[in-house]
């Protein structure tokens, strides 16, 4: 069983619905929790429970290695690292401009695995203490089922989901969990933000709060894996 209890855990996206969740229920568990937000503006979201904030834009190299220089800063160990930033489109392949099919990699997907490697080693350092360090991903039902209509979001999940996949095995070697979680539908509001296009109805979808919980039972519990039956 992973311990909560003073662990040094970082919230990527701590000012969305998903990343407000996660950093209110490890404070809960008395974490201690780091929280990005991607501007100037959307740091006043950010939770007064936070130990630290930064402003982390996964759309630009320059904002990651800015806010991951500052959480190392401190030599301390990273003992978990929360993915929960994220973006939406609605389109067909033909439709979805490459543009926007660009940003949804760079923000879901490749902005996500450079703050991964670029704090590897302190998530090492974490290891060495036998703290058990872990990373979650959010890759979602759409890196099991693509959808038509989504085709440019779906590839973005996908290639997290494959990733971490292929992560989850390298980093095991170091005492680095990583769980990539793929929960269906869920009621976060992103769906209302998409960056381009319209959302289908959906139906109603799961309670963020409720699978938030999933996941941090997982982070306890020591499960490496959140298929979307999991949920």
């Amino acid at each position: 069983m992973t311990e909560l209890a003073g662990r040094r855990i970082l919230v990527v996206g701590a000012s969305g619905a998903f990343g407000a969740q996660f950093a209110e229920q490890l404070s809960a568990a008395s974490a201690s929790v780091l929280g990005t937000a991607s501007s100037d503006s959307s740091m006043q979201r950010l939770g007064n429970s936070l130990v630290e904030r930064h402003v982390l834009d996964l759309s630009d190299q320059n904002s990651i290695e800015r806010a991951t220089s500052a959480i190392l800063a401190s030599g301390e160990a990273i003992d978990g690292i929360i993915l929960a930033s994220g973006e939406v489109a609605f389109g067909s392949a033909a439709e979805t401009p490459s543009a926007i099919t660009e940003r949804l990699m760079k923000v879901n997907f490749l902005g996500q695995v450079a703050v991964v490697t670029a704090l590897h080693a302190a998530l090492e350092k974490s290891a060495a203490e036998n703290h058990a360090p872990f990373v979650v991903s959010i890759s979602g039902v759409i890196a099991e089922t693509p959808m038509a209509g989504l085709s440019s979001y779906s590839a973005s999940k996908t290639a997290m989901h494959g990733y971490a996949t292929a992560a989850t095995r390298e980093l095991r070697r170091a005492g680095i969990r990583w769980i990539d979680a793929r929960p269906g539908h869920t009621e976060s509001g992103l769906a209302t933000r998409a960056i381009f296009g319209q959302a289908p109805a959906f139906g109603v979808g799961l309670k963020t709060e409720d699978v938030v919980a999933r996941i941090v039972s997982a982070i306890k519990e020591d499960e490496k894996d959140l298929p979307s039956s999991s949920f």
